[in-house]
This record gives structure tokens, sequence and C-alpha cells, in this order.
């Protein structure tokens, strides 16, 4: 549904599951700051990445997944770094 308003055929508690009551390989997850960025996109803030979380969160309530990106790690923000390549931390920069 790129391009489609995706917020208003989410049914009602999808974004609640989200937030909490999810489990993956039958750990339950830590509560995840979920909130609609636009109505074709969702902000996920994660405590925890486990391998492939927000897919397969998104996966069981039945939603499909069809790009990410990272904006940050911790405080710090990843800007226009392009994919695959490193920085230094600058001064006072820290996690």
């Amino acid at each position: 549904m790129v391009g489609q308003d995706v917020q208003s055929v989410v049914p009602a508690g999808v974004i609640e599951r989200l937030r909490h009551g999810l489990s993956l390989d039958g750990q339950a997850l830590k509560p995840a700051q979920v909130d609609w960025q636009n109505p074709e996109q969702l902000r996920f803030v994660l405590k925890e990445g486990k391998k492939r979380q927000i897919r397969r969160m998104c996966e069981q309530v039945g939603l499909h997944v069809v790009g990410l990106k990272r904006v940050r790690m911790g405080r710090i923000v990843l800007g226009k770094l392009p994919v695959g390549q490193w920085r230094y931390l600058q001064p006072g920069e820290g996690f």
C-alpha cells in the first residue's frame, strides 16, 4: 500500500498490540513506542533490538513492512550517513 492512507485501514487496537503484548521466540517483548509518523508510515522506538524485531512484530498483527529506515541509535542521530558507512563519535556524543 505504498503511497496510500494505510492508517485509515489498520484496525483499531493494532497499534496498542505493537506497543505491548507481543512476544518473540517465547519471550515477552519490552514495551515499544509506536506512533503514526504520517498516514503511510509508523515510527518505532525500541528499548531492545531482537533479530528482525520490527518485521516480526508487524507480521504478528497482519501488517506488511515495505521498508525500514534507522534514523538514530541511542542518542546518536545518523543524519545523512550513507548505507554501509560509519563515522567517529563527535565530542559530547555517547551512549
